[in-house]
């Protein structure tokens, strides 16, 4: 009886172990760091960035043409925002250069922009393209927070694949990470 109780418990055992399965190898990337995998769940805490940014309901971003670009008497000039490395966190110069481009949107109430993200080099597509969608959704938020109507707001991802400085250096890097204003109909 005593052999039936323990076997019994091995198979119960082992059972519930292979329901649980082995730990999932976890992928882990930065912009610009190597992958590296982790073969055992993660007991650190995130790191919390100092401004959460929220989803919201965004709308998708139109495809822009030339002929769709607003004219020079139409367009109103709105200045970029940077980026720290790996961060989609909204600086507080960024913060700044937004106020002020909310208050020029809100003056130009028919103008729709389009909000593109941008990464430096370093990193995967796939990343750059999601920290750059990030980036564009942060700056929309923050509009809209200040009064702009989101319905005139559309983000869109470029990732790393429209530098505005090639060099390959922390200068040209810094002036990549960024977020670009375009006026369209």
């Amino acid at each position: 009886m005593r052999k039936l109780t323990v076997g019994f418990f091995v198979a119960i055992s082992c059972f519930a172990v292979s329901l649980a399965g082995c730990a999932k190898k976890e992928l882990v990337k930065g912009e610009g760091e190597a992958a590296t995998t982790s073969t055992q769940p993660s007991t650190a805490k995130p790191e919390v960035k100092d401004e959460a940014v929220q989803e919201s309901a965004v709308k998708e971003a139109p495809t822009v043409s030339t002929d769709e670009t607003l004219s020079a008497e139409q367009s109103i000039s709105l200045e970029n925002i940077f980026f720290d490395f790996d961060s989609y966190v909204l600086t507080t110069n960024s913060r700044e250069t937004l106020t002020k481009n909310a208050a020029l949107l809100q003056n130009n109430g028919s103008v729709n922009i389009q909000i593109a993200g941008h990464c430096d080099e370093r990193g995967s597509d796939e990343y750059n393209l999601a920290l750059g969608e990030k980036r564009a959704k942060a700056a929309l938020n923050y509009l809209t927070t200040l009064g702009v109507n989101g319905s005139r707001l559309s983000t869109i991802s470029y990732g790393k694949e429209k530098p505005v400085a090639p060099g390959h250096d922390e200068a040209a890097w810094a002036k990549n990470r960024r977020d670009e204003f375009t006026a369209i109909k």
